[in-house]
């Protein structure tokens, strides 16, 4: 017997005006920036690092498990819902769909919570990424550089290179690459990644968001918000000047900025393991309703129960960690506007 969770008309349409009122502060500037050719070099990369468009991000969705009452018949038309028990819900075909990427899912979240965090990189990645590197080459060629190239070079060669980030090692320079003490790659991100790592806590929006609308839109949002935080720490500690946006550089090339770093590195991690406990809390929920659809349990009456949980075994773990596409349709394509394929292409890179 599995049970749902069903909200009142007043109660879903309460919790999504909550969370576009939430969300419409990230989305109006980036909307008015690219509309008139502006750039912003922390909160655009939410938008263009991480492939979830603004209007998906906006749409609330409460998660697998849960039925809308009352005049949800706008809900059917879109991607993975379906009539459930006089409402609208995400549908289990939805569920089966996204098995492999959910088992996938899983498997990178427990095996970086289940491993000791790091804290000796001091966030070198950005500086990696230009070492001995002519202007010429630079990537983020429209904000400017804060300390010479000779400075650059001489803090990499001091301090180390002890990145962890597959996403972020592939970027760096032909002449950094050697100098990390690990080589992680995409095929070793099981092995690899770690929850003291900037980027792996900012990840877990990426890992929530692919699996939307399975996951719940609050859960989604809580994980953009510490993405931005994360951003915020990832450009202020890189050797680009950024006072035009108004933002102070964290000196990590002097001790008393290591030191600084450290600090914001630890609370940030600090955050990211308790949203990682929960994301992987859901995804474990979601594995395990898929397990007994597979089954053959996925035709037993829905039995009401205000926690929205139900009783089947543990799926078990793939052992890759690989972002498999799964070809779903998303809400604006539904409504007419094109599906991106890098959308479905796996993990996108640093940009």
């Amino acid at each position: 017997m599995r049970s749902v969770t069903i909200l009142a008309e007043p109660e879903w349409q309460a919790a999504r005006a909550a969370h576009e009122a939430r969300v419409e502060p990230w989305i109006s500037p980036r909307l008015h920036r690219r509309a008139h050719g502006e750039r912003h070099p922390v909160d655009d990369f939410l938008f263009e690092y991480y492939d979830f468009r603004p209007a998906r991000l906006r749409r609330w969705h409460p998660g697998h498990g849960v039925v809308l009452a009352g005049d949800s018949g706008d809900w059917l038309d879109l991607s993975g819902y379906v009539t459930v028990d006089g409402g609208a819900g995400v549908g289990d075909e939805l569920l089966l769909d996204r098995g492999r990427r959910l088992r996938d899912t899983r498997a990178v979240l427990a095996a970086t919570a289940m491993r000791p965090p790091a804290f000796g990189c001091f966030g070198l990645h950005e500086w990696a990424m230009v070492y001995r590197q002519s202007a010429a080459a630079r990537r983020h060629s429209a904000v400017p550089l804060r300390l010479s190239p000779r400075e650059i070079d001489a803090t990499v060669e001091s301090v180390g290179l002890r990145c962890t980030h597959a996403d972020a090692f592939r970027f760096f320079t032909a002449d950094a690459r050697p100098r990390n003490a690990t080589t992680p790659l995409t095929g070793t991100r099981i092995r690899d990644e770690q929850p003291g790592c900037l980027h792996a806590t900012m990840d877990l929006y990426r890992y929530a968001y692919r699996l939307s609308p399975l996951i719940g839109s609050d859960l989604i949002a809580d994980c953009f918000a510490l993405a931005r935080q994360g951003r915020e720490i990832d450009m202020r500690m890189s050797p680009y000047d950024l006072s035009a946006w108004g933002y102070q550089p964290i000196r990590i090339e002097t001790p008393a900025g290591r030191a600084e770093f450290a600090t914001a590195q630890r609370r940030l991690a600090s955050l990211g393991a308790g949203l990682r406990t929960r994301l992987l809390t859901e995804v474990d929920l979601l594995c395990r309703k898929e397990t007994a659809l597979v089954n053959g349990q996925s035709r037993q009456p829905l039995a009401l129960d205000p926690r929205g949980r139900d009783s089947v075994r543990r799926c078990t773990v793939s052992s890759d960690d690989g972002h498999h596409a799964d070809h779903r349709q998303d809400d604006d394509e539904r409504r007419g506007r094109p599906h991106h394929a890098d959308a479905d292409a796996g993990l996108p890179l640093l940009q």
